[in-house]
């Protein structure tokens, strides 16, 4: 069962949306020491429910906010997502000591994101 366990917020620019957030909201953000622009988002104490999540630049595949889930198995879990109706919007990708990655939408047009942990992912 794909569970959400981060979100992703594009824009236009991303230092003005963590200024956003970090006034609105109180979230901590900070910049992900990866090769793009990518800022890890706080939403609260883990002893709390939710999730966190991200903001990115908008030149991606993504132009809105997008939900990430939890897969076991991300090529057996994109094969039912197409099955079903669905549409890969991207190919795998590998997030270093985290996993692998891909966007999706579903039969709506609604963008998703599925994460298949393995922290020895290079």
């Amino acid at each position: 069962m794909g569970r959400m366990i981060h979100f992703e917020i594009p824009a236009e620019k991303t230092e003005r949306a963590v200024k956003f957030y970090q006034e609105a909201f109180g979230w901590k953000v900070e910049k992900w020491g990866g090769p793009m622009d990518y800022w890890m988002i706080t939403t609260g104490p883990d002893s709390e429910p939710g999730i966190n999540g991200a903001i990115t630049d908008k030149t991606g595949p993504i132009k809105q906010t997008v939900n990430t889930l939890d897969v076991a198995d991300l090529d057996a879990a994109a094969d039912k997502v197409i099955t079903a109706g669905g549409k890969r919007l991207s190919p795998n990708q590998t997030v270093p000591g985290i996993g692998y990655f891909a966007y999706f939408t579903d039969t709506e047009g609604n963008p998703f994101g599925m994460m298949q942990s393995d922290p020895d992912a290079k």
